[in-house]
């Protein structure tokens, strides 16, 4: 897979579905070459928790950063894609990465979650997975700083108390929600899922891609440390393989 990127990204369109009440994407044509126009110029409406995107702390403290003031290094770098047979409507605790340990040796500092349990980006079912508080605490403990889901939360649709964020905020870890894992293996890649520079917004759409990372023994510790991770950053597209250097 070197040299192709992982498109982890849903498309955005009218049919994206958005949170209940949220402001769905739509695009007002301002100008349009088909009308004889110099040029096209479109707007976009929408909410900032679109499709993949990343949250900010602000979205779930009150004191916290806003998403231009979020160090760009959490959503670039080694990750992990975990798949965990959740049930719908429970939470995941530690347990769940105990067998995905035993499969894969150490965790990378970023772990990103396909749950299955959201399946359709245009379709809002309320029932999706959710991860527990206890296991932000774990994988903090070792050494992760980034958890992203394809679901379109880390708390249970109905959560008012929202413990998973707050357990984010308390040990300053990072949030990517909405993405497209169902074909994605199992595996370690490097992630670029870069967020907007929205100064004071509480959330940013991101495109969020991977590429295949090569792996010695396991790659990483236990504190979740990757060796060369200071190094240069290197960012693969599974269902629409696409040739980097055409990116």
């Amino acid at each position: 897979m070197s040299g192709y990127l992982i498109d982890i990204t849903p498309a955005v369109s009218p049919a994206l579905a958005v949170w209940p009440g949220d402001t769905p994407p739509t695009r007002e044509v301002l100008l349009d070459l088909r009308r004889g126009e110099p040029l096209t110029l479109s707007t976009l409406h929408a909410t900032v928790h679109l499709g993949a995107h990343a949250d900010a702390p602000s979205h779930y403290g009150i004191e916290g950063a806003a998403i231009d003031e979020r160090s760009l290094d959490y959503y670039i770098g080694p990750c992990q894609v975990v798949r965990i047979h959740a049930a719908r409507g429970t939470r995941i605790k530690p347990q769940a990465f105990d067998r995905a340990r035993q499969r894969h040796g150490g965790l990378a500092p970023r772990i990103l979650i396909a749950t299955g349990t959201f399946p359709d980006p245009t379709v809002f079912n309320q029932d999706f997975a959710a991860l527990a508080p206890e296991l932000l605490d774990w994988l903090h403990e070792r050494g992760v700083r980034l958890v992203g889901v394809d679901t379109p939360s880390v708390d249970l649709f109905d959560s008012k108390d929202l413990p998973a964020h707050k357990r984010f905020l308390v040990h300053d870890m990072a949030i990517l929600e909405g993405l497209l894992l169902r074909d994605v293996p199992e595996g370690f890649y490097e992630l670029i899922a870069l967020p907007l520079k929205l100064v004071g917004f509480d959330a940013s759409p991101v495109r969020a891609v991977l590429r295949a990372a090569k792996r010695q023994g396991s790659g990483f510790g236990s504190d979740g440390e990757r060796a060369g991770e200071s190094g240069a950053k290197k960012t693969t597209n599974a269902p629409h393989a696409t040739d980097a250097a055409a990116v």
